[in-house]
């Protein structure tokens, strides 16, 4: 799905992963579930690219729904995989998120259940090799993504603004579809490992200048930064 000039969606908005497109290439942010792999070659197709036009991969942490083809990216193309150096361990299956189950609505979970498993889910496979990135970076990658340390749903949760697409990619710093419940809007992202540093990792992206606020679950949202913040903070002062 093409959002912009240079942005596109692969997924939906269960579980979502990101091409970045400029004349030098693509830049993939995230990697969804293992089965995700033919809509990214699809649309790669759509776009008039192939898999050797992939310059780099940025996990914006080291989860299992967000490492999907990572692994398969990199051992059969020698794209380059970047997670944060705190994540690293995660996205290498060395170290398992921290954070409990929480609320949840029986059919928004069997939902997300079912899609995960139907996309691979259940196979995970771990990398190999991760190229370790850290706050304040700027990947030499097509649109130049700046690494911003959003520590608090793991400890090396980061966000990728881009400014050429006017966007920033948040992963699981924020969701705006909580898939435990199907609540929508912008909202604190459940499996969180430390709740009240990920809500205090906000600040960090409040005064980005970037429309589109993409997570890895949920619609992406074209509010801002600002607003997308204030949304969150009003909903979990009201909780």
């Amino acid at each position: 799905m093409k959002l912009g000039p240079h942005l596109h969606r692969i997924g939906n908005d269960l579980v979502a992963a990101y091409l970045i497109e400029t004349e030098e290439g693509v830049t993939v942010v995230d990697a969804g579930l293992p089965g995700h792999w033919s809509e990214l070659v699809t649309e790669l197709s759509g776009m008039g690219r192939t898999l050797a036009d992939i310059r780099g991969l940025i996990l914006t942490h080291g989860d299992t729904d967000h490492i999907g083809f990572a692994e398969r990216l990199r051992r059969e193309h020698g794209v380059p995989v970047y997670v944060h150096s705190a994540d690293a361990a995660r996205a290498r299956g060395e170290a398992k998120p921290e954070a409990s189950f929480g609320k949840f609505k029986v059919g928004a979970l069997a939902g997300f259940l079912w899609y995960a498993s139907r996309k691979g889910g259940m196979r995970t496979t771990y990398l190999r090799e991760v190229v370790s990135v850290a706050d304040g970076q700027v990947l030499d990658l097509p649109g130049a993504p700046h690494v911003i340390g959003m520590p608090g749903h793991s400890p090396g949760s980061i966000a990728v603004h881009v400014p050429v697409a006017d966007a920033v990619f948040v992963g699981d710093a924020l969701t705006t579809r909580h898939v435990l419940t199907g609540r929508p809007g912008p909202q604190p992202a459940p499996f969180t490992d430390d709740p009240e540093l990920a809500l205090a990792s906000l600040a960090r992206i409040e005064e980005l200048p970037a429309t589109w606020i993409l997570p890895g679950h949920g619609t992406p949202f074209d509010g801002g930064t600002r607003e997308a913040v204030h949304q969150i903070k009003a909903f979990a002062q009201a909780r």
